[in-house]
């Protein structure tokens, strides 16, 4: 994945995808921007989008994103899977929300 952030939460997403999971790379804006200066922010230079895709398309470094995205969704369909964490957090969820909606 290349990341592009502009404001909001979008330069912690980039910081989950390229430090964390490690299944990115980021390009452009270092810094949050209103939308009033988006447009001068958005701007990134054709090299550093080349560099980007190239880092992601190919050679080992792309070899090892591609793992370990394949792995986050390897855990992430386990997770929604009966009896996974996130299955089982949305059954208990929706069990201790049933009660309460009767009462309205």
């Amino acid at each position: 994945m290349i990341t592009w952030p502009v404001s909001a939460e979008q330069f912690y997403n980039e910081k989950l995808v390229t430090d964390i999971h490690r299944t990115g790379v980021a390009v452009g804006s270092k810094q949050w921007a209103s939308f009033v200066d988006v447009k001068k922010e958005a701007s990134v230079k054709r090299e550093a989008i080349e560099k980007a895709v190239t880092l992601v398309m190919v050679g080992d470094t792309a070899e090892e994103m591609r793992g370990r995205a394949r792995t986050l969704g390897e855990m992430a369909k386990r997770a929604v899977e009966e009896g996974g964490s996130s299955f089982s957090d949305l059954t208990a969820l929706i069990e201790e929300l049933i009660p309460w909606s009767l009462k309205l």
